[in-house]
């Protein structure tokens, strides 16, 4: 089962059915992990869909919450609009899970319909992102919207008006330079 325990304090697990992003931060940790990974696109970080993980949260009865790709960012523009939606339809057929989706590209998010067991968040590093949480406002999420301030890069001024939960962070390796 892909489900990992996670030692993250806001979750129980992370599940990456969709693996890769093209971002490019300087600062990702999920990148320098993948290198370590056996699957060649997961060593490169090229978005890519594990279609043998779409049914494991199912499995697992007990409630949890679960981080939805923390390997990669399931709104990346190269990840399929089917990845996307056999992702939901997933999320959907687990309702005893509450699932924590971030990205860094809301603009492609907020359009999809949310299942009710879905909390949405995106993250913020720095002033120019702050705009993706007027995207996150317009999102159809029932349950939550969240914004990630992880890694806080610089001090960021912004409204926070209809959003549940912030998390705020510094960066894992300060010794590599953001871009």
């Amino acid at each position: 089962m892909s489900l990992n325990r996670t030692k993250i304090e806001w979750t129980d697990f992370t599940w990456n059915p969709v693996f890769g992003c093209t971002y490019g931060c300087s600062y990702c940790y999920a990148r320098r992990l993948a290198q370590r990974l056996k699957c060649p696109q997961c060593r490169t970080f090229t978005p890519h869909v594990h279609p043998e993980r779409l049914a494991d949260p199912s499995k697992r009865r007990k409630p949890a919450k679960i981080f939805v790709c923390d390997m990669g960012d399931l709104f990346d523009p190269c990840v399929r609009t089917a990845w996307i939606s056999q992702v939901l339809q997933s999320m959907e057929k687990a309702p005893q899970h509450t699932f924590q989706l971030l990205t860094k590209q809301p603009k492609r998010a907020i359009h999809w319909p949310w299942p009710s067991n879905v909390w949405m968040g995106v993250t913020v590093d720095r002033q120019p992102a702050e705009e993706r949480i007027d995207y996150l406002r317009r999102a159809a999420v029932l349950q939550t919207r969240f914004v990630s301030f992880e890694p806080l890069l610089e001090g960021v001024r912004t409204d926070l008006t209809g959003i549940d939960w912030i998390i705020i962070g510094a960066q894992t390796r300060p010794e590599i330079q953001p871009r």
